[in-house]
């Protein structure tokens, strides 16, 4: 391009100060012309007179709905850069009816998702969950003789999202058996999923009546509301953990409430529905569950990941590269 392209930022100005180091600045300064001041509030007069000079708005979390509206006040907007994951929630479907470009770096913010994952996986094998709640009760036990341990446990993967492919190919070295369920996929790309094409597909009733460990990664959609409902939890085998890293939509909470009251089944939660949990709900209490205040994606120093894949896609569209992290309208039925 012969003329600089000009950015602004719309995010929370908390999120921009991790995304955005002095470092990831000095080289947007490099190939771009960046707005002073971060953009909360698109229907203010100073936002809206900002956005007639803006080619590029570079968003993340708290960025405001960008609607027909935003979009008619900014008449040379070419592209949407998201230093998040999802854009469902601040995207509308006029962006793309429009030709601009959207970018989002839900693939940066897998990585850390994957990792919380795989943790909890291998903790959940060790039963350590429940065994720290026993050890702060006074009940020091090493369960040498009980089903703990995770050698040849068979892992099932629901979903093969990014994440769920990530957490795939993350868990390979660990001598699992491992299952995943996707309606997408047929058994040649299942295979593909894992460097030694070891992995198995199978539909959800049979993944989740085989699984020692269940790890959910599917989007919320309708048709997955309660995708784990009261008749498929009870086909969990006894023991059985489940994680889920996704969305809380996907599960039944009362069912589960109901499976893991008992003892039947252990799970570690880092989303919920509703979400936050309500101070005082029964799974709160439960000593095999395992609930977390929605952690496993980027946080803190992780952030920074998401705010480099942005700068970089910025710096791609200014060298009239390809975009990595495109997202086109047709993907957005299936995106979290």
């Amino acid at each position: 391009m012969s003329r600089r392209m000009t950015v602004a930022i719309a995010m929370q100005p908390e999120v921009a100060a991790l995304a955005l180091t002095e470092e990831l600045t000095a080289r947007l300064d490099k190939s771009v012309d960046v707005q002073s001041g971060i953009i909360v509030d698109f229907a203010t007069p100073v936002s809206r007179s900002r956005l007639a000079d803006v080619d590029v708005l570079l968003t993340g979390w708290g960025c405001p709905l960008i609607d027909q509206a935003v979009l008619d006040a900014a008449p040379r907007l070419r592209a949407i850069v998201h230093a998040a994951g999802s854009v469902k929630h601040h995207l509308t479907p006029e962006v793309w009816r429009r030709g601009i470009l959207v970018s989002s770096a839900a693939s940066a913010n897998a990585f850390p998702v994957a990792q919380y994952t795989v943790g909890a996986i291998l903790l959940a094998g060790k039963r350590a969950f429940r065994l720290a709640h026993d050890y702060r009760q006074g009940r020091y036990k090493n369960k040498l003789a009980d089903d703990t341990g995770n050698h040849e446990r068979v892992v099932g993967i629901v979903g093969a999202s990014r994440t769920g492919r990530l957490v795939l190919e993350l868990l390979a070295p660990h001598g699992f058996r491992l299952l995943v369920s996707d309606p997408t996929l047929d058994a040649r790309a299942a295979a593909g999923l894992h460097p030694a094409g070891q992995v198995e597909l199978v539909d959800l009733d049979d993944l989740l009546d085989h699984s020692d460990i269940v790890s959910l990664h599917a989007p919320a959609l309708p048709e997955t509301h309660h995708l784990l409902d009261d008749r498929r939890l009870a086909l969990l085998r006894d023991g059985a953990v489940l994680i889920n890293t996704a969305r809380g939509q996907l599960i039944d909470t009362e069912a589960l409430f109901r499976h893991c009251a008992d003892g039947r089944i252990d799970a570690v939660l880092d989303v919920t529905d509703p979400e936050p949990l309500p101070t005082g709900h029964p799974l709160l209490s439960l000593p095999n569950v395992m609930v977390t205040p929605h952690v496993a994606g980027a946080m803190g120093t992780e952030i920074r990941r998401l705010g480099e894949f942005a700068v970089t896609e910025i710096e791609r569209l200014s060298a009239d590269e390809p975009l990595r992290g495109g997202i086109h309208a047709d993907q957005l039925a299936l995106l979290a």
